[in-house]
């Protein structure tokens, strides 16, 4: 059945309202809820203790205190972006959650249904759709394609995605700055992807950030890596823990 852009802007308004308003666990700051309640289904994929199950520089990446830590120093500026990798499998249809705290100056992003890519031999590397995380407010939530398309759906964007066509915007979310006040800028947060045939959602602290509608059969891939980040940019750190997947059928 064929719709209308705007009756699948409005479908996805009211599935965006739900989702804004499921069952959230409040922790120390009630302001800045960071873990759904709702687990049926998701199984850990980082163990807290070592980096099994994931590949990455031990330059960069770390486990210190049951966090994923990725670190970049003044001795160890990148020239590339660089990831570290889950080993578990190329997931299509899947809910993926995790916390992560990100240092002021931090960049950092979430990739899935990615590729490997080394056309200049670096190791450590992927393309692909990317929940965007930094510590200043210009990108979180959105929806970032690296070594791709880009930018395909900044904060408080609905997006429709055509082949060789710029993303068009089909539904406001909200306000990007009035989104970044919801964001604990000192500590933990709950990233959220849900990612079901070509609809990307993401959520952060339980409030839909953005949404991609990606009918763009050449430019889009289904399936693929997941891995996380550290930028090429001053010092940073960014931690991660309780990475949880669910796959969806």
């Amino acid at each position: 059945m064929k719709h209308s852009t705007k009756k699948i802007s409005k479908l996805f308004k009211v599935f965006c309202i739900g989702l804004a308003f499921t069952p959230i666990a409040i922790f120390a700051d009630p302001i800045f809820p960071v873990e759904n309640t709702d687990e049926e289904g998701f199984v850990s994929i980082f163990d807290g203790k070592t980096l099994n199950g994931w590949k990455g520089d031990p330059t960069y990446w770390s486990v210190k205190d049951g966090v994923l830590t990725g670190v970049v120093t003044p001795e160890t500026l990148l020239q590339q972006n660089s990831f570290i990798i889950w080993q578990g499998g190329t997931p299509r249809n899947f809910e993926l959650k995790m916390q992560y705290r990100v240092s002021d100056k931090g960049n950092s992003g979430i990739n899935y249904r990615s590729v490997s890519y080394s056309p200049k031999g670096q190791k450590y590397a992927l393309k692909g759709y990317q929940l965007d995380i930094d510590g200043e407010g210009a990108w979180t939530g959105q929806n970032y394609e690296e070594k791709g398309r880009e930018w395909l759906a900044l904060r408080g964007q609905m997006t429709q995605i055509r082949t060789g066509k710029t993303p068009q915007v089909i539904s406001q979310l909200g306000d990007k700055d009035e989104m970044w006040n919801t964001i604990n800028k000192n500590g933990w947060n709950e990233a959220h992807i849900i990612a079901r045939d070509n609809v990307i959602i993401h959520l952060i602290n339980g409030k839909v950030m953005s949404i991609i509608i990606d009918d763009d059969p050449d430019g889009r891939r289904m399936d693929g890596l997941i891995g996380v980040q550290v930028h090429v940019g001053p010092p940073m750190k960014i931690e991660y823990k309780n990475i949880r997947l669910k796959e969806l059928k």
